[in-house]
């Protein structure tokens, strides 16, 4: 009984041991599978850029039976222009030599352009594709000054922070040679803002939130054509994406909660002093591979 007295101290210590060793590997273990199932942390990255496509509504608030699309849609005859050869090979010279002038114009001037024309450009970019032709875009045209006004503090604002910590060393340093920092002026001076929001769901007549398939590609190729449409009018932009901006602009133009924004575009004549960085693009050989 003595003996067993004197070692059970010596028991008690073993069985900690094991037990803080159990404990230990126990605890690496969840802390490497919560690591691994953690996404890198990126300061930079806008939650309202973040691509929608992954975006999965609960199983609870969607209709899986019926989206709003009709089961049978009419189908009607196509027909098409047919160019000859050489028609197609001088339109794509025009078309190429077009938009090859296209420029992000950080000077814009406030001569008035006329509405008509914004109203055209954003019903082109209407005509995009989308997944399952849900197409999840919103066009806010703001022409207001004081909109404007307060868009521009909430970019600037942001934007500072944005250079000082978020953007880190080497974006802020890619940056220089373009010569942009967080003074946006072009917000008070352009005639148009257009902001392009992406709707990551829709609603349907009972209420369910609605499935926009591949609602980032969607309105990325809106934007293209939108800003194709604007070079064609011979009026320019500057492809702005301000980050960690979209909450605040979003309840100050009054969008509902499933719009998140991808783009703004200030819209208008380059002033007449207006300069651009002496840019080279990728020759052809360079961004095409025929297989």
């Amino acid at each position: 009984m003595e003996l067993f007295s004197s070692l059970t101290p010596v028991f008690i210590a073993i069985l900690c041991i094991f037990i803080g060793v159990i404990l230990k590997k126990t605890n690496a273990e969840k802390e490497k599978y919560e690591t691994k199932s953690k996404p890198l942390s990126h300061p930079w990255v806008d939650e309202d850029s973040k691509n929608g496509t992954d975006h999965h509504l609960q199983e609870e608030e969607v209709d899986e039976e019926w989206q709003g699309l009709e089961e049978n849609v009419a189908h009607v005859p196509f027909s098409a222009e047919h160019y000859t050869e050489a028609e197609m090979i001088k339109r794509s010279k025009m078309f190429y030599e077009l938009l090859n002038k296209r420029r992000s114009v950080r000077f814009l001037s406030d001569e008035p352009v006329p509405r008509e024309v914004i109203d055209n450009v954003i019903r082109t970019a209407g005509t995009s594709p989308s997944g399952a032709h849900t197409e999840p875009w919103t066009f806010v045209v703001v022409q207001d000054p004081y909109l404007k006004h307060k868009i521009r503090e909430i970019v600037e604002e942001e934007e500072e922070i944005n250079y000082k910590k978020r953007m880190g060393d080497r974006w802020v340093n890619d940056l220089k040679r373009l010569r942009t920092n967080w003074i946006k002026e072009y917000l008070d001076t352009a005639p148009y803002l257009i902001l392009i929001f992406k709707q990551v769901y829709g609603w349907l007549p009972n209420g369910k939130k609605k499935t926009h398939y591949y609602n980032e590609i969607s309105v990325s190729i809106a934007c293209g054509i939108l800003l194709a449409a604007l070079q064609n009018v011979g009026l320019y932009t500057v492809t702005s994406t301000p980050l960690n901006c979209g909450p605040q602009l979003r309840v100050l133009l009054q969008r509902p909660a499933n719009e998140k924004l991808l783009l703004l575009l200030p819209v208008g004549y380059p002033k007449k002093d207006a300069t651009v960085p002496a840019l080279t693009r990728k020759p052809l050989e360079d961004i095409m591979v025929v297989m």
